[in-house]
């Protein structure tokens, strides 16, 4: 674990001792040969399914995608930052990138501890760089407002997690997630136990964001630096479900019916979030909610419980990360270009940019689960599951997949085909940066095609 933490950590004084000039490509190659490092946590399967175990650290199958993926993100933020800092002075840059250092910093603490008062601490730190990157680097005037709804939902949500933790303590005696498993199952049958695993579940949901819960979610998407829009769809989503599938295991035997009303509401959330995508006209709005509609499924496939619900979550959060930051990234390309991000001021790019049309495509297809994409993978194993468990679901999930591949390609068509809107006569080119940014986005997209065990947690 610390080989991997103590170069992030001494990524910060490295951030501000290097010259100006030096910074983003020192910085950039630092974080890279981070992520690179971060590959070995696959190797070493073990046993008891705990590898790197260290007193208040560890790895398994189901944290160590999580892991990868969040330390693979740090040079892709890097990489897509560089334009948007370009004109701040060279203190404010070097803040900039500290702050993601100390987001990756948190967050490989988050996902990698084994306590679980651990976990809710680092969870909550995550909250403090966001938000001052969301308000301090955000596009438009909206980002205090967005910065709010953020901290106040996720705030709100989180508290009465904390009181339900403490309370297990008392009940149980301990919070380690390598003895809780072991421990005796809890008799939950008052009123007050049903409280308590509301409690529990209840900041997961709102990370996640469950539909009905996700009003902050568009707001801090939209308004934050396309950094923030990264590392928000791709890894901090990612914390709610990482904490469900964690805390599941001691919310026996009352999951079985106080579950059904959350995995309506996520399974409806697909469907509504998907219709709100059919008639957006802001992109990035678009992909956010794109967002809370692939979380509606992992929340359903964690919430019902099957090892192919757990595996087909897993699967999916690990693709959606990749993709939607790619998202992300390309809309970002066109902001930067045109200065909006109204569809329908920048369409017809395919006559300008052609290669960052062969990108887009790449990536809406991924985003609507074409085979054999691990996004479709994912889905497929979340759908099979919900189906075994109530025949009914199919209509939903059903439906809900028409409408992702119906935004999608309304997503792709709008803004690359059509004829070029004649107020658009001088682009930049699409820089090598950006190409790189994708390719290192898509290509391990491609790659967990032919080895998905690296990405099925606890059924391999």
């Amino acid at each position: 674990m610390l080989k991997i933490l103590i170069p992030t950590l001494m990524l910060i004084p490295t951030i501000w001792l290097t010259p100006s000039k030096w910074l983003w490509p020192t910085a950039l190659a630092h974080s890279l040969i981070i992520a690179l490092i971060s590959l070995s946590w696959f190797s070493h399967p073990s046993e008891a399914g705990w590898t790197f175990l260290n007193p208040y650290m560890a790895t398994d199958s189901l944290s160590t995608p999580l892991l990868v993926l969040t330390c693979w993100l740090l040079p892709l933020m890097i990489l897509a930052s560089q334009n948007h800092t370009s004109s701040e002075t060279p203190n404010r840059q070097r803040t900039f990138i500290t702050l993601l250092t100390s987001l990756q910093t948190f967050l490989i603490l988050a996902f990698s501890a084994t306590e679980i008062i651990m976990f809710y601490i680092m969870f909550e730190a995550t909250l403090i760089p966001t938000l001052i990157l969301i308000t301090r680097w955000g596009n438009q005037t909206e980002r205090l407002n967005a910065g709010t709804y953020f901290l106040f939902y996720t705030l709100a949500g989180s508290l009465p997690l904390l009181v339900a933790l403490l309370l297990l303590q008392n009940n149980t005696g301990t919070l380690s997630l390598l003895t809780l498993q072991y421990s005796t199952p809890l008799q939950l049958v008052s009123f007050a136990d049903k409280l308590w695993w509301a409690g529990c579940l209840l900041a997961f949901l709102v990370k996640m964001p469950l539909y009905g819960m996700h009003l902050w979610l568009p707001k801090a998407h939209v308004e934050a630096p396309i950094a923030g829009s990264m590392v928000l769809a791709a890894v901090l989503l990612k914390l709610g479900g990482y904490g469900m599938m964690r805390i599941m295991v001691m919310l026996e035997p009352l999951t079985k019916e106080l579950s059904y009303p959350f995995i309506i509401l996520a399974l409806w959330g697909v469907i509504m979030t998907g219709s709100i995508c059919l008639r957006q006209t802001d992109l990035k709005s678009l992909i956010a909610y794109s967002s809370v509609s692939h979380m509606g499924l992992v929340a359903g496939g964690i919430l019902i419980q099957t090892p192919w619900g757990f595996t087909g979550a897993l699967i999916l959060m690990i693709a959606h990360g990749l993709t939607s930051s790619a998202l992300f990234c390309l809309a970002n390309t066109n902001y930067e270009r045109t200065h909006s991000r109204t569809m329908v001021l920048a369409r017809g790019l395919q006559m300008i940019l052609p290669l960052m049309t062969a990108w887009w495509f790449i990536a809406s297809l991924a985003n609507l689960a074409l085979p054999p994409f691990p996004n479709l993978m994912g889905e497929l194993m979340i759908i099979t599951s919900m189906f075994n468990w109530s025949y009914w679901t199919l209509a939903l999930t059903g439906l809900g997949t028409l409408i992702t591949a119906a935004y999608s390609l309304y997503m792709f068509l709008m803004t690359q085909r059509g004829p070029l809107p004649s107020h658009i006569i001088a682009l930049d080119p699409s820089h090598s940066r950006e190409h790189l940014l994708m390719a290192l986005h898509l290509l391990p997209l491609l790659l967990l095609i032919l080895k998905p065990e690296l990405i099925w947690g606890w059924t391999a």
